[in-house]
């Protein structure tokens, strides 16, 4: 599973309308940056109170990551 993947499966599990998930991968040398895109209802729910939510992902996603030893990236677009 690629990173892509993984956060487009967690955060379709957090969301009211999963269809209007978007995800932009940005592949670079030594680390990915992934651009999350949810509709304005939805923000909320991804980035949680104080940012809980969003710190999760991250913290899952630089788990997976450590693996392959790449830098991964989420930026959460509103």
């Amino acid at each position: 599973m690629n990173y892509k993947e993984l956060v487009e499966f967690m955060v379709k599990a957090l969301v009211d309308s999963p269809q209007d998930v978007n995800i932009n991968e940005i592949e670079g040398e030594k680390s990915t940056i992934l651009e999350l895109k949810v509709t304005k209802d939805d923000i909320g729910k991804v980035i949680g109170k104080h940012g809980r939510i969003a710190r999760a992902l991250r913290t899952v996603l630089n788990a997976a990551a450590a693996k392959t030893g790449k830098r991964v990236v989420l930026e959460i677009l509103d």
